[in-house]
């Protein structure tokens, strides 16, 4: 499943360093963690890239040997990081997954952050003139007052040859001083919105499709990720609807930035929206096959024919590792 000369895609917001224990037990005794790196946007453009779209990603990170590290990690996968700034003063964000019988809470040291002093000044480093999207989430509005503005005054300005698609993104723990109520206005705004019902009820109020569209009716294009069950493009006043793939999960953290990059990439292409939802799921399913939030795309003798297979075909298909 490749998707080149489709026009190239730049992702703004913040990437951190992610630390995680290497030791079982409490965590309070744990000697020894893994790193890593972790940035819904980024992990976009990383799966673009690895579908052979040309992509960049664009924020800020510090001068230190985490921003360095992150950098590294995403330049890796071949995206273009030449439009991050390195902060003389303010760190890279860090956050520390705390793995326990209960679940793995996440704690994030991100306040006063490289990515949190994005401003106006950021704009100027998208190549908005050389893109045929740009992508942001509804993480980066939470970050500071200078990134919401900056949120506000990229979507309000007139586009000319590009397409801004917006992913809701829900992290509560990011609004717990700050007003969630804006997620609508810049959603509202953008061309492309992609949001799972689950965080689409929290936010909105609702996650049924139609009722959403009621709620956000300028974007061209709502697409409602509805977990196991699939998701639902309403467009030009039609729903289309496709099952999603019956997937041996390994890891789900990271499927919906999969998800958004092949939905993203087949759009970009000018397929159908049978097609661009297909081309979703079978990225979201690369994530959910491995333990990386990046792994590499399926075989393309597995994800070609299911691209354009009948609907008995792609419904009873089961992906394993």
């Amino acid at each position: 499943m490749r998707f080149e000369h489709v026009g190239g895609v730049v992702c703004l917001g913040e990437t951190m360093v992610m630390m995680v224990p290497a030791d079982p037990g409490p965590v309070h005794l744990v000697r020894t963690w893994h790193r890593a790196v972790g940035g819904a946007e980024s992990n976009v453009a990383c799966h673009l890239a690895r579908l052979g779209v040309r992509s960049s990603w664009v924020s800020a990170v510090g001068d230190d040997s985490f921003g360095l590290a992150v950098l590294d990690t995403v330049a890796g996968y071949g995206v273009d990081v030449s439009g991050v700034r390195v902060d003389p003063v303010r760190p890279t964000g860090l956050y520390v997954k705390e793995a326990s019988p209960d679940g793995s809470p996440v704690r994030y040291y991100r306040r006063g952050s490289a990515a949190s002093g994005m401003d106006l000044e950021t704009i100027d480093r998208l190549g908005l003139g050389e893109v045929a999207l740009v992508h942001v989430s509804g993480i980066t509005p939470a970050l500071s007052d200078t990134c919401l503005a900056m949120m506000q005054e990229l979507l309000r300005r007139p586009r000319h040859g590009f397409r801004i698609s917006f992913d809701l993104n829900w992290r509560p723990a990011l609004w717990t001083d700050r007003d969630p109520r804006v997620l609508r206005e810049l959603a509202d705004l953008a061309d492309v919105v992609l949001a799972g019902s689950d965080e689409a009820e929290l936010v909105w109020g609702t996650g049924d499709p139609r009722r959403l569209r009621a709620l956000l009716p300028g974007p061209k294009s709502l697409v409602v990720k509805q977990g196991a069950d699939g998701a639902t493009l309403l467009e030009d006043g039609e729903t289309h609807f496709e099952p999603a793939l019956e997937v041996e999960v390994v890891e789900p953290v990271g499927a919906g930035d999969a998800f958004a990059a092949g939905f993203l990439a087949a759009t970009l292409a000018g397929q159908t929206p049978s097609v661009r939802l297909r081309a979703g799921h079978l990225q979201a399913a690369s994530a959910l096959l491995t333990a990386e939030d990046v792994g590499d795309p399926l075989p393309d003798d597995v994800s070609d024919p299911l691209l354009h297979a009948d609907p008995r075909t792609w419904s009873s298909a089961r992906l394993e590792v």
